[in-house]
């Protein structure tokens, strides 16, 4: 790699790691690059571009957030992946990496180039009516009425064919990956991370589908305003992208591979996909988790378990 970009939380501190990266890069002939709009925030080693040409001057990205920050960052190159790998100055994070204590030791791994690639798709939207914003996806777009009053009222189509219509709070399109967020929250199924398909799940429906639908990743989905809708915002990712009147149309269909983020433990990525899933209150049986509990808690764990205080021990060490 020639550059690698840096891609910041918007607001929180990641100084150190930044000093970090710049340390690790004089070791080898390659520029660290950020945007303009961060300059203020980053020591004068670090070169800057124009927002609008950073995408295309980067090699490789390290996204220095949360799972936000990282999304953002698989945003900013869906259409001319890069390896990505995420450092995680958030919470609880899925998509980022390591943490920044694990960040020197990371960056010499992947000079030696000691890691693997696991590949995104993302929802490629665009809009008839509208102008987006942002139009890939790599969780969901939603279609949410824009005031208090009213419902969404949108006719279905897929390949062309109309197939019903749906009245609810909002209409969630959600791809494998955003399965287990804003979609399972609305009663939609969980999907493997290893699909190539898409969901589409209405948020409190009132009539017409009321069920969520999943497709595959060919088809191509398309909801159409109805004329007894309330005006219609557009959220790509969380992030406010357009509004839709009467009439408009947002498109939507899988776009795969649009994402390369860096593995570097496959084991951690699963511990950490399981702790995800058990956070979604799927069934665990008490010894499954057990496995999810930091190793210097398990023995307490299983002395508790011994005591048959199970349950109460188990859920008190996962909060």
């Amino acid at each position: 790699m020639r550059s690698v970009g840096l891609v910041l939380h918007p607001v929180k501190p990641v100084h150190e790691s930044v000093a970090a990266i710049l340390a690790a890069a004089r070791d080898h002939p390659v520029r660290i690059l950020a945007r303009d709009s961060d300059r203020t925030r980053l020591p004068e080693q670090v070169h800057t571009v124009p927002d609008h040409a950073f995408a295309g001057e980067v090699d490789g990205l390290i996204a220095l957030g949360g799972d936000g920050t990282m999304l953002g960052a698989m945003r900013l190159t869906a259409e001319r992946p890069v390896p990505i790998l995420g450092v995680n100055h958030g919470n609880l994070g899925f998509l980022a990496e390591i943490g920044p204590g694990e960040l020197p030791a990371a960056l010499v791994r992947l000079a030696e180039g000691d890691f693997t690639i696991e590949r995104h798709a993302c929802l490629e939207a665009s809009a008839k009516g509208a102008e987006l914003s942002t139009r890939f996806g790599f969780n969901d777009v939603v279609l949410a009425r824009a005031a208090r009053t009213g419902g969404v009222s949108v006719d279905l189509w897929v390949n062309g064919v109309q197939y019903g219509y749906y009245r609810a709070d909002a209409v969630v399109v959600a791809t494998s990956t955003g399965s287990t967020a804003y979609s399972y929250a609305a009663g939609g199924p969980i999907l493997s991370p290893s699909s190539d398909a898409l969901v589409i799940t209405p948020v409190a429906p009132m009539s017409g589908i009321a069920r969520a639908v999943v497709l595959g990743a060919g088809d191509t989905v398309t909801l159409a305003v109805a004329a007894d809708s309330a005006p219609i915002a557009v959220d790509v990712d969380g992030t406010a992208s357009a509004s839709l009147d009467r009439g408009g149309e947002l498109s939507a269909t899988l776009r795969r591979g649009a994402a390369e983020v860096v593995r570097l433990s496959a084991t951690d990525h699963a511990h950490r996909s399981r702790v995800k899933l058990s956070l979604l209150d799927l069934p665990l049986r008490p010894g499954q988790l057990l496995e999810l509990i930091p190793p210097e808690l398990r023995q307490r764990a299983h002395e508790a378990i011994a005591r048959g205080e199970a349950i109460s021990t188990l859920s008190r060490y996962r909060r």
